[in-house]
C-alpha cells in the first residue's frame, strides 16, 4: 500500500496497487500551479486509490474543458489531475506521496514548453507535446 497527503494533513489517501505510470511535466499550466520547473506525477488506477480523510476539504480546478485539478482548499496542495479522457486512471502529484514506492521508467512531456531557465539533465524520454498512445 502507498500512502500520501496534502501539507496540513487534512488530506490523506491510499493507493492499493502500483503506480503505472511516472512523467514529469513541463507544460505552462503544470509550471504555474506547481510554482515550479516541471510537476512530476504519478499514475494509478482510480479503482486501486481511496482517500482516507479530508474529501469535504478538496477544490477542484478545471484548468482546461478535460483537465480538473484537485487540491486541498486548506494548504493549497495539489493532489491529483484527472484527464476526462482516461476516467479509469488518476496522476497524483509526486509531492504527495510518503516514501520510496516503486516506479517505472519515467518520461518527460510538454517539453516543447518548458522553461527556458531550466535544462532537462537526464537520459528519460522526451515527447514534445503528449506522448504516443500505445
Amino acid at each position: 500500500m502507498i500512502k500520501g497527503r496534502c501539507e496540513c494533513k487534512r488530506v490523506q489517501y491510499r493507493i492499493d496497487g502500483d503506480i503505472r505510470d511516472f512523467s514529469h511535466c513541463h507544460c505552462s499550466q503544470c509550471r504555474r500551479l506547481h510554482g515550479a520547473a516541471f510537476a512530476s506525477f504519478a499514475g494509478v488506477r482510480r479503482a486501486d486509490f481511496s482517500y482516507d480523510s479530508g474529501e469535504s476539504d478538496l477544490k477542484c480546478y478545471a484548468s482546461s474543458p478535460t483537465h480538473g485539478r484537485v487540491f486541498c482548499g486548506h494548504c493549497g496542495s495539489n493532489i491529483l489531475v484527472e484527464l476526462q479522457a482516461e476516467p479509469d486512471e488518476l496522476y497524483l502529484a509526486m509531492g504527495t506521496i510518503e516514501g520510496d514506492p516503486a516506479l517505472p521508467e519515467g518520461y518527460h512531456i510538454f517539453v516543447d514548453s518548458k522553461a527556458p531557465w531550466h535544462s532537462i539533465n537526464d537520459s528519460l524520454f522526451q515527447y514534445p507535446a503528449e506522448p504516443d498512445e500505445d
